[in-house]
């Protein structure tokens, strides 16, 4: 039998190569999701070492709601990867392509506008994945985030958002792609250079113009009132020489009741945006959901309204958040997040030279059914989708283990400011506020988890004492 594969076409065998690769990633991601399911099914008791840390409500809750995640991540895997799978048996993108051709010919242009085809392609194409991916979103949104307490959308908004968020894409998608596309083609035997140089300054301006001008149409962002908290911040910023311009809140709060926080920007102008229900008195959920006042504090699990599930009082207090921050701005100091820019840039012009010494084999365009044309757009899917998913899937997981390195530096970064208390407690209600389930399987967390699990995180800060 392997010899009879390698008897086959190199075009054949290249096709074959892909959809087995394919399917032996998602086999592996499937086996390894199947055993962090074993442990949220088995694992219905808080661990002893966990006993001071999670409730047992909520650790039951957390461990529901990951295991419903996990088995909707299981069906819509299966899914994608067959649609996959069979567009490329029924020749889905060679059709696709001459349907582009078709809708251009209709306003007089032929095959050597290849520019404007492959623009209508990539609409075509992202449309259809809008389409196709609808039904698992709604699921999972008006579903499994609506039963387990954290969608705050209506489907209105949420169909609103979702046409915004098509065309914004497209108005930065269309653009950028036509001019890749040209500077392939006039680049000559350097063209790889060009390209690349031309997706560092298209990422450089994105990052910067994010916030400012992409953001703000689908979130509301406001300066953070003058207080005690912003000038913390301000203070904190100040001291490890962050050259902190503006702090907004964002309002998460209308579409989930998840948290985050980020900085972003160039040089000296620094903004950091903290998400509304990341604040213990800023979340409009914690107004919106208060238990009667009637009702003293207890350790007994409260009786919950019945509208809707709520978690307790969401959020971190001001030193909890600055703790937090401690943690991001220790990213910066420590130069992880040049050092990521510095990978992702150096991985761009590795791809782009193995794209300028591949793009002239015919028979990459053959193995997906290309006999005829050879189309620039078409050879960057191929190559960078398909030919470099080994590398793509090694490449990930290297990143995925030097991420967990990052976070452990950053969070000693923040005990050495003198907010290990303040950190610890507030990963726990983080945790908490996002029922994240803190017992992890080993190979599972190993691949997946781009943060360390939990427990991990508060070995690390040391043994600080707890209310």
């Amino acid at each position: 039998m392997v010899q009879s594969i390698f008897d086959l076409p190199v075009e054949k065998q290249i096709f074959y190569a892909v959809l087995v690769f394919s399917w032996t990633v998602y086999l592996w991601e499937a086996y390894l999701a199947y055993r962090q399911r074993r442990i949220y099914r088995s694992t219905t008791h808080v661990p002893q070492e966990l006993g001071k840390i999670m409730d047992s409500e909520t650790f039951e809750k957390s461990r529901l709601y990951q295991l419903d995640k996990s088995n909707f991540s299981f069906w819509s895997g299966l899914y994608s990867e067959s649609e996959g799978t069979l567009i490329l048996l029924l020749g889905g993108i060679p059709f696709l392509w001459g349907v582009a051709g078709s809708v251009i010919s209709r306003f007089g242009f032929g095959p050597e506008y290849e520019i404007m085809q492959s623009l209508v392609f990539l609409m075509l194409a992202t449309l259809f994945s809008a389409f196709t991916g609808l039904p698992w979103s709604l699921y999972n949104t008006f579903v499994i985030e609506e039963k387990h307490g954290f969608n705050q959308q209506t489907l209105g908004f949420f169909l609103k958002d979702a046409v915004k968020k098509f065309v914004v894409t497209q108005c930065i998608l269309l653009p950028v792609t036509s001019l890749l596309l040209y500077i392939i083609k006039i680049g000559g035997d350097y063209f790889f250079i060009y390209a690349w140089l031309f997706t560092l300054a298209v990422s450089l301006v994105l990052v910067t113009i994010y916030a400012d001008y992409i953001a703000p149409l689908f979130d509301k962002f406001t300066p953070l009132p003058e207080g005690e908290l912003k000038s913390d911040i301000e203070a904190m910023a100040k001291s490890i020489s962050f050259p902190l311009t503006k702090v907004y809140v964002v309002e998460g709060s209308k579409r989930s009741s998840h948290s985050n926080a980020y900085f972003y920007g160039f040089f000296k102008n620094k903004r950091i945006v903290l998400f509304d229900t990341l604040l213990e008195d800023y979340s409009p959920l914690n107004k919106a959901g208060e238990p009667q006042p009637e009702q003293p504090e207890s350790d007994e699990t409260p009786i919950e309204p019945k509208a809707k599930p709520k978690n307790k009082k969401q959020g971190c207090n001001n030193p909890e958040i600055l703790a937090v921050l401690g943690h991001e701005l220790g990213h910066w100091k420590l130069g992880h997040t040049v050092k990521n820019i510095v990978i992702s840039q150096m991985n761009s012009f590795l791809c782009f030279s193995l794209f300028a010494v591949l793009i002239g084999r015919k028979e990459l365009f053959v193995a997906f059914g290309f006999n005829d044309s050879q189309p620039t757009l078409i050879g960057l899917m191929i190559i960078f989708q398909f030919i470099f998913s080994p590398y793509n899937e090694l490449l990930s997981f290297c990143l995925t283990v030097l991420s967990r390195r990052f976070e452990f530096q950053a969070d000693a970064f923040a005990r050495a400011m003198g907010k290990a208390s303040e950190l610890y407690s507030a990963l726990i209600k983080l945790n908490k506020d996002n029922l994240g389930f803190p017992v992890a399987d080993w190979l599972f967390s190993m691949w997946h988890y781009s943060h360390p699990p939990l427990l991990e995180r508060l070995r690390a800060l040391g043994n600080v004492k707890q209310d």
